[in-house]
């Protein structure tokens, strides 16, 4: 019987002005005002951060941001750092993202810096990990998981890592319409899970939030959240809509 509390996690990418996101998030807060047992989040883009948070600060929606630097400050122009995002009123960052990976040259280390950064900066780390078709099809999945999970968390200790969340995001499911099945994806979270046992103990790994993000939409989201290891998920295009996404906030 699981006992980690649910995190639904909206991650709006580069969509929406200030303005639009306002009038979303808006309309989530009040469809969701009487969810009392599942965690909620929204990141938008960094322009709008700042307008979400007057929206939501006194409701169940929580804030997280999309990404961070690991600088607190300095001369890095485009730059946002997790000071800059703790101020606004962000809870979380999305750390790691596959789209970051694979577009903007991210890597297993400077996830880790990122990580490091946040942690520092009391922000949730929502830290993602998956892999590509062709990794799949080659059978790579668990290694390249093990090698991610294992170089992002590098030199972290147990005490850190207490608010750490887990996405794993099958690059090969995002945006694409494709799911992995309720089996796929469970055996892959149990296979983190156990990672974390190996590397950080059974306390980590009985606590930590693992969440399913791969076209997650409100017709899926209810057997996947069935699935023993499986804790909320980090939902892409389906969190654009307030009433798609507070189906999936709804699950139950």
């Amino acid at each position: 019987m699981k006992n980690r509390r649910p995190l639904i996690a909206g991650n709006w990418k580069m969509y929406k002005t200030p303005n639009e996101s306002v009038e979303t998030a808006r309309q989530l807060d009040q469809q969701v005002r009487s969810v009392a047992d599942v965690d909620i989040m929204i990141a938008p883009t960094f322009t709008a951060l700042t307008a979400v948070w007057e929206v939501v600060q006194n409701g169940p929606v929580t804030l997280g941001a999309q990404n961070l630097y690991w600088e607190a400050e300095g001369a890095y122009t485009g730059e946002i750092s997790a000071p800059m995002l703790k101020s606004v009123g962000c809870e979380y960052c999305i750390i790691g993202h596959s789209e970051r990976r694979q577009y903007f040259g991210e890597t297993d280390q400077t996830v880790n810096k990122k990580i490091q950064a946040a942690i520092k900066t009391k922000l949730k780390p929502v830290f993602c990990v998956g892999e590509t078709d062709k990794e799949r099809e080659a059978e790579q999945t668990f290694s390249v998981l093990d090698k991610q999970v294992k170089k992002g968390l590098e030199g972290l200790v147990l005490d850190q890592l207490n608010t750490l969340v887990i996405a794993y995001e099958p690059v090969w499911a995002i945006g694409t319409g494709k799911t992995a099945t309720d089996d796929q994806a469970q055996e892959v979270h149990q296979f983190i899970r156990s990672l974390v046992e190996k590397n950080f103990g059974n306390a980590l790994s009985d606590s930590i939030r693992i969440l399913y993000g791969g076209s997650v939409k409100p017709d899926n989201i209810a057997a996947l959240m069935k699935m023993p290891d499986i804790d909320g998920a980090l939902v892409g295009g389906a969190s654009l809509d307030a009433e798609s996404f507070s189906q999936i906030v709804k699950f139950k």
